[in-house]
């Protein structure tokens, strides 16, 4: 039975997968808003909001959770400089818009950017 099983699995193996989620959000991190396809950007969302409210209590764990998750330092502190702008917000850190579809092969597009 497959109960509990409801993240997308874009064709790809459990670590070529994970590998994507991990680069996608360190891409969300570093440039603020990418363009990605609508599956990718509701994948990564919640991961990403995740490492967002870590970040907001700048404590030794947390920060060696957020270097471990995104895979490096640099990209780690920009994140917590980033939760410090939402402190006093309870959650939805970003915001996803969709846009039209890719030209090549018409698959959903939206773009993926912090509120």
């Amino acid at each position: 039975m497959r109960h509990g099983n409801h993240n997308r699995k874009f064709g790809r193996k459990t670590g070529q997968r994970s590998a994507l989620l991990k680069s996608l959000a360190r891409s969300l991190v570093i440039k603020g808003k990418i363009t990605t396809t609508e599956a990718k950007a509701k994948e990564v969302r919640p991961m990403v909001e995740k490492m967002v409210t870590r970040g907001k209590s700048d404590t030794l764990q947390n920060r060696r959770m957020l270097i471990a998750s995104l895979g490096d330092v640099r990209t780690a502190n920009k994140l917590i400089k980033t939760a410090e702008d939402y402190k006093t917000r309870a959650g939805g850190y970003l915001r996803i818009v969709k846009m039209g579809p890719r030209k090549g092969d018409a698959s959903p597009m939206a773009l993926i950017e912090f509120v």
